[in-house]
Formats: structure tokens, C-alpha cells, sequence
């Protein structure tokens, strides 16, 4: 099969290609050094939109996100379905759902409040009217993902752990959900296969609260570390860094049992390799 994948420099997009590489026939495009009208689609059977403009310290206008997050992608859609391609994967986000601290799945409905996740929404809306039998679009959401290299708040968790020995950030029993990008990974290749419409939702098997998983972390670094609890630290962090507080006390849990059972799908890596993995690396 051969897949066309944007966004192939970016995380997501370029471990699937390394995962797949012996699968599928690959060709890459990026906007930045190419124009639509010159791609040559005639001979994907897939593409893989993991391109995408991300949330930032400076906000951009909703225009911007728009304009990357929507136009582009539905613009490429209508011309891989002109030129008969046979399915359309797009990476989405859980930021659809918005910051609402309830449990996630497939049918809830969609209240974003960023402009990251409304710009996301729109172009699931509207590409989901681009499916019929002959062109299948299909659209993934992911939580927070994580692995070897990958940018993010886990990242940040690591170099703490590395570098302090007495963490305040114990009995902690938030419930937050993630992908480990292999899963992620798995997950895409599932829909590809399967070639499957309609909207997927990617986790892992189980959440973790921000304790337990300071533990995996621990554990995978062979680190000690002692984990405590102090009177009014959480009520401080709230006031001083509420987005930061946000992160390591809120909830953000996803139930993904529809996508499985749609998919008849199993993750291959369970938290404890996943840990493991994303600080040593698959062997």
C-alpha cells in the first residue's frame, strides 16, 4: 500500500513512517516546501494528515489556526478524493472535546474552547462530509502523546525525577489518560487496514494519576525518590501557576471502548513498557 503522509517531520508523523517503514511505500509532503496543485496523488490509496498548527506559548489568531488546521486539509481531501484515493486519515485531538473535567469518549459532545481544538473540530466536520463509500475519512483524536523524544509535560515529569530527589506531588488521585506513541501508532495502522470510517478515539488501556506515573518514571530510571505531601502546596500552586496545577491535579480520562470494539483492537504496550520505552527506547 502506499500512503501519503503530511506532517512526516513532526512526532507523530515521522514514528509512524520509522514503525511502518517495511509496511507501506511512503511518500512525504510538507506545505512549507511544496504547493497542492503539484502533488501527485494518483497512485495513494491513503493519506495520513498529521500535519497540523499546535498550541503555542504566544497564541495565534483563530484566522491562522484556520487557516492551517482546516483549509488545508479539507483543500488536500477534495483533491485525494478527485484523484481517487481511497481513504483520508486525520489526526485530530482531544481539544475538541474542551476543558471540561469529564469522562471523554467517541458520541460526548464537543465543547472546545481553545483555538487549537476549535479549529480541529471544524475540519472533522467538515471532512466528514467529504465520506461515502468510495473515499473513507477517518478521524483519530489522541490525548496527550508521549515516547522517546517526544515534546511535552511527561518530558517535563522525567527531568524532575532525574533531577530532585523529594518530589510534593504524592497521593495525587487525579485520573489522566495518554497514548504511548507505538499504541498511537498501532491504532493508525488498525484504521488503515481495516480501512474504517467514522471518529476513533486513542488511549491506553488504563489512567494514571500523576503520582502513580512519577512512580513509573522513577522505576524506569532505577531512581529513588520520595514522594511526599505538603499542607497548602496544592492551594499555592493553584494561585501562582494555575495551568501547571491544572496539568498534575485536574482529570482528563478517556474511554475509547466503542474504537476498540469497532476495531477489535488491542494495545501492544502496556504503561509499564510504555515508561520504560519512552525513556530508553524500544530495543
Amino acid at each position: 500500500m502506499k500512503a501519503l503522509i503530511t506532517g512526516s517531520s513532526g512526532y507523530i508523523g515521522g514514528s509512524f513512517i520509522n514503525q511502518y517503514k517495511d509496511k507501506y511505500i511512503f511518500e512525504r509532503f510538507s506545505l512549507t516546501t511544496k504547493k497542492l496543485k503539484n502533488i501527485d496523488l494518483k497512485s495513494i490509496d491513503a493519506v495520513l494528515h498529521c500535519a497540523a498548527l499546535v498550541h503555542q506559548k504566544i497564541e495565534h489568531s483563530y484566522e491562522e489556526y484556520y487557516k492551517i488546521n482546516v483549509e488545508y486539509p479539507v483543500r488536500l481531501a477534495k483533491l485525494a478524493k478527485q484523484n481517487g484515493v481511497k481513504q483520508f486519515v486525520f489526526i485530530s485531538s482531544i481539544a475538541v472535546y474542551g476543558d471540561e473535567n469529564k469522562l471523554l469518549f467517541e458520541n460526548r459532545v464537543c465543547n472546545p474552547v481553545s483555538h487549537y481544538g476549535k479549529s480541529k473540530l471544524e475540519a472533522e466536520k467538515q471532512l466528514l462530509t467529504l465520506n461515502d463509500e468510495d473515499f473513507i475519512v477517518s478521524i483519530i483524536r489522541p490525548p496527550m502523546v508521549y515516547g522517546k523524544d517526544a515534546p511535552g509535560n511527561i518530558d517535563t515529569l522525567v527531568k524532575l525525577v532525574k533531577k530532585v530527589p523529594i518530589i510534593p506531588l504524592d497521593k495525587i488521585n487525579n485520573r489522566r489518560s495518554f497514548i504511548y506513541i507505538g499504541n498511537l501508532c498501532h491504532l493508525i495502522d488498525e484504521v488503515i487496514k481495516q480501512n474504517k470510517s467514522g471518529i476513533f478515539l486513542a488511549s491506553d488501556d488504563k489512567p494514571l494519576s500523576t503520582t502513580r506515573l512519577i512512580e513509573l518514571i522513577a522505576k524506569g530510571l532505577d531512581k529513588k525518590v520520595y514522594l511526599i505531601k505538603i499542607p497548602f502546596f496544592e492551594t499555592l500552586l493553584k494561585l501562582l501557576k494555575p495551568s501547571f496545577h491544572k496539568r498534575l491535579y485536574g482529570s482528563l480520562e478517556v474511554d475509547n471502548t466503542l474504537t476498540k470494539q469497532k476495531l477489535n483492537l488491542k494495545n501492544p504496550y502496556s504503561a509499564e513498557d510504555d515508561i520504560r520505552f519512552m525513556i530508553h527506547g524500544e530495543k
